[in-house]
């Protein structure tokens, strides 16, 4: 790609962001912001979309949640849940390869703290915008299935998390996670852009 076509498409990206902005969806789009500054997700992706796979997966999960039950209640911030949860990478790996082993099964885990892309999901009873998140990213054999999600960080999933959303976060976050996109299209447009931005990002990579 020429630089004349780079310029091209940045420029493309900078005129969606001005249409973006004449649609109101700034103020929105800056609160799906501080969601995503504020959270940590634990990521578990299986070997395959087997039945048996599948099953490990949600075995494995749930030893994790348990290892990691009592780990975030003294954690003020992301960040701190941040650092605990890369001090402890090495027992969360070393607890999902004794579940993986206890079952007979010859994979191997692999256990990562990463910065990843998360499309606009529904959990439960609240919503996580679309975005780049922090992660600990579980990875089981070929990690080729289709994955489990949920938040370590407000403590939402977690054997001690709290029941409603409302309790783990504060402001305008609430106002994010609490809409359905069922019925709120801004995530849409959120989701959108920040796909956009990857892209555009990706040009210069």
């Amino acid at each position: 790609m020429t630089n004349r076509q780079k310029r091209l498409d940045v420029a493309l990206i900078i005129g969606l962001v001005v249409s973006l902005l004449t649609m109101g969806i700034t103020g929105f789009a800056q609160d799906c912001g501080a969601v995503r500054q504020d959270v940590l997700r634990l990521h578990v992706i299986p070997n395959s979309d087997s039945l048996d796979d599948q099953d490990l997966k949600l075995a494995v999960r749930d030893r994790i949640l348990q290892e990691t039950g009592e780990l975030f209640q003294d954690a003020d911030s992301k960040e701190q849940a941040q650092a605990l949860s890369q001090g402890a990478l090495d027992r969360i790996q070393q607890a999902a390869n004794d579940e993986i082993q206890s079952r007979g099964y010859p994979y191997q885990a692999r256990v990562e703290l990463v910065n990843m892309y998360f499309e606009t999901r529904e959990y439960e009873n609240f919503t996580m915008p679309a975005g780049y998140y922090d992660a600990v990213r579980v990875t089981i054999g070929a990690g080729r299935g289709h994955n489990w999600w949920c938040v370590l960080f407000p403590p939402l999933c977690v054997p001690a998390a709290a029941e409603d959303p409302e309790e783990a976060f504060t402001g305008q976050e609430q106002e994010v996670v609490t809409q359905s996109p069922q019925f709120e299209p801004r995530f849409k447009i959120v989701e959108w852009f920040q796909e956009l931005w990857s892209w555009g990002q990706s040009l210069f990579a």
